[in-house]
This record gives C-alpha cells, structure tokens and sequence, in this order.
C-alpha cells in the first residue's frame, strides 16, 4: 500500500493501549486498518495478534465528527451485543488520548479479529472461484443471525465478506447497520450502489437518515450471489452509473432483469427472486433470511445450518479466541482489501457433521472442524442454539461416539447437557456440561489426526 493516502495515518510502531501497530492493511473514505500486535498486559482473553480499525471519531469539523461519531457508534453497538458464528468479532474498543498527535486525538479503535482477506480479493483473482456455492451458504446463514437479531445489514458486498484460514466466512463492517424498529430501520444516506436496491439508489433521507428494510440485504445478497457464480453484475452497464440507471429501468419496467447465461440453473430463481424490482415483490417471494437459506443450501448442496433460538436477553461476553484470525474490511465503496496468502487449506475435504476434518489453528495446532466454526472458545450451555450447538454435538456424536447426544438440531437440550457431562468426565474435565474453552479443546483434539 505505498504510496496511498491513508483515512487515518497511523506511524508503524505507535502503541495504543497494549497494542503496537504494524502495517496497514486497508483504508477507505473514513477508515483504515492495520495489524497490530499485543506488546502490553492484554489479560488472557486477548490474542497475540488483531486488527485494529482507527476511525477518526476526535477530528474534522463538527458536522464530520457526529457523522463518523455515528458510524462508530453503529458497529460497535452490533458487535457488542450480538455474537454469532458468521459475524466478525470484537475484542475491544479503545480511545486515543494522545495531543501531540492532533490527526489521532480522540480516534476511535476497534480491536478486532485477523482474516486472511475478503471475497473482493478472491473475486479478482478468480472470478467464479470452485468454492462460491458453499461461500454463499455462510454468508447467506450469517445474514440469517443478523436479521433474526433484528439488524440489517445495509452494505453487503464482497469486500465486507471476510475470509478465515480455514476457509470459513465472517459478515464485516457494520457501519451501515441499523436496528430494525418494526419493519423498518433507519441508516446512513450511504450505500454502494451495485448492491443497492433501485427503491434506496435515490431515497428520501429525513433527519434519522434513510429507512431500509431487510429485503435491502436480500437484493445484495441476490447481485453478490450473481457476481460471485457468474463473474458479472445482473444488470447491465460498463459503471457503477450506468448500472444504477439500468437497476432504475427495471423498477419503473422498461428494462429486463437478464441474467447470465452462466448462472447455474439451480441458482436462477434465487436469484431472479432476491432481485425482484421492488421491496413488496421482493419480500412476497422471500419472505424472510431463514427461508431464503433453506434454498441456498439447496442450491449449494451444503448441509443445513442449524435452527436458531428463540430471541432472549443474553448479557454479552467479550470472546476468547486464542488464534487471531479475522481482520475487518473497510468502510466506503472504494476500500482497498489485503490479499489472500497463497497457501493450501489444511483441510483436503470440507468437513460434515458425519465426517469432521481436520484444521490448522495459529495457536493450538491441530483440531476437528464439523461446520467451519473455528473456534476454541464459544461457550454454550443449555438453552442456547446455533450452528456452534450443532458442531458440539456433531463432535460428541461422530468423533467421540457419545450417541446420547440426540439429535443434531442445533438445540443445546438435556440430551446434548448429558451427552456433555459423560464427555467431560471422560476426558477428565469438570463436569458441569458447559462447553467452553477446556471443553471444545478436549472436543477438537480427540481422535486420531
């Protein structure tokens, strides 16, 4: 990244809290990114290496501040109350108090995981990669975890879909999110307009900003799962303008939504679907984002996600997540992403619930994966559900042979609180059946590798 202007130039080697910033990573219209390392007393929680996103929340005039302000405040909202298994992670959030650096006084910085890249970077290097079905599985499950949380997303595109080593994705940046408030929610008059829905390209914007809907993040998804198998935009046109005006046609009905020839057959009415012209046509034909992944699983051949839980209060954790893995994309259309190493996946196969498979962690070396989680740390008991409820018992069932797990449901029920106590007394752990980090260890490292 010689020679960029950075949104927020940061010195290599300048310390914030216990971190030392390395290099950048990536910078777009007001933000930047770059590696860091844990230098100071961090506390066990924290992981040898983050991603620290600087946003400049101290600096510019008055009007710039409360917009930035705004836009911190939204991602570090969601990711402070939400932890989902497709959604990137937070440590932390720190504050600059350094004077002598006026450019970096009052900056906001988000700690966050480390990724290998974004889909934008293997988009470029291989237009329809082999992997894009399976990707657009996760990435329509983590749209799933965020809609069912009641937020939408209101900027997905490839650049804010990271990748982890282990081939798994992560939904980024949540600048533009908004909690929904009824069926509405209220964002930020800014968007990227290939992703955008012709009924946001010129909206009218009030003093809470733009009303979005979650069938916003379906027409994404529907342009995003186009690009991603085919290699080209839905619609036709040369620019991002051209385009925009060709999306403007189709609403009003004269022009014709033509898909690619390319676009496997499987795949044709999602998306034909996703990209109906208009929010009411949009919803009646997918009417919400658990639906809409049902058919995407479909599509991709990939094995069902797990039945989310009913919504509750749930005072939230900050992670522990030994191996830093995911890095956060950036803010604004013209974000410039980090490349993928050029390395193979340490997995020859992907893994299933009958077949877990072997993965590389940073740290801990070796361990199952049954669903791409990744994680060493997710603590789950009884009474909660998700995709890390489902790879627990797929664990205990088909790597460790405790079949009084029940069923794999994704429903953390007495069965699978029994099938945990039995483990954690054969592996010599305390027995409390809570799956936490000693537990998904024991769980991981299990087996012959």
């Amino acid at each position: 990244m010689t020679g960029r202007s950075y949104a927020v130039p940061v010195p290599k080697g300048y310390r914030v809290g216990a971190w030392e910033v390395r290099e950048a990573l990536a910078s777009g219209a007001f933000a930047t990114v770059y590696a860091a390392r844990l230098v100071g007393e961090g506390g066990p929680e924290m992981p040898g290496r983050a991603a620290l996103k600087f946003l400049p929340t101290g600096t510019r005039t008055p009007r710039q501040l409360r917009h930035m302000c705004e836009l911190a405040e939204r991602e570090v909202e969601l990711l402070g109350r939400l932890r989902a298994p497709r959604l990137i992670r937070m440590y932390d959030t720190l504050t600059v108090d350094d004077p002598g650096h006026p450019e970096l006084d009052g900056a906001t910085v988000l700690v966050l995981e480390m990724a290998e890249g974004s889909l934008d970077v293997v988009l470029k290097q291989e237009p329809k990669p082999e992997s894009a079905p399976a990707l657009l599985a996760q990435i329509c499950e983590g749209l799933h975890q965020l809609h069912h949380a009641g937020w939408v997303h209101g900027d997905l595109k490839p650049a804010n879909v990271l990748l982890l080593k282990d081939g798994s994705i992560r939904l980024a940046d949540f600048n533009m999110a908004a909690e929904l408030e009824g069926t509405h929610a209220y964002a930020p008059a800014f968007a990227t307009p290939d992703y955008t829905p012709p009924e946001l390209l010129w909206p009218e914007i009030d003093e809470r900003g733009t009303r979005i809907r979650p069938s916003a993040d379906v027409w994404a998804f529907g342009v995003l799962a186009h690009v991603a198998l085919t290699g080209s935009f839905p619609l036709p046109g040369g620019s991002t303008e051209a385009r925009s005006d060709a999306a403007t046609r189709y609403a009003r009905g004269t022009e014709e939504l033509r898909l690619s020839p390319g676009l496997p057959e499987a795949w044709r009415e999602i998306v034909r679907d996703c990209l109906a012209p208009t929010h009411t046509e949009r919803a009646a034909r997918v009417p919400d984002a658990g639906a809409l992944l049902r058919r995407v699983e479909d599509a991709a051949g990939a094995s069902r996600s797990a039945r989310l839980p009913r919504l509750r209060p749930r005072r939230w954790r900050r992670p522990v997540l030994a191996a830093a893995l995911v890095a956060t994309a950036l803010l604004g259309a013209t974000a410039v992403t980090y490349a993928l190493r050029d390395e193979p996946p340490a997995t020859a196969a992907p893994p299933s619930c009958e077949k877990p498979a072997v993965y590389e962690d940073e740290t801990h070396g070796g361990g199952y994966t049954a669903g791409w989680n990744s994680t060493w740390d997710f603590t789950v008991k009884q009474g909660d559900g998700g995709s890390q409820v489902r790879e627990a018992q797929c664990l205990l069932r088909h790597l460790h042979g405790i079949k009084e797990v029940g069923e794999v449901d994704g429903d953390f029920g007495p069965m699978t609180h029994g099938a945990v106590v039995t483990f954690q007394k054969r592996a010599g752990l305390g027995a409390d059946g809570v799956v936490e980090a000693r537990t998904w260890s024991a769980l991981r490292k299990g087996g012959e590798m």
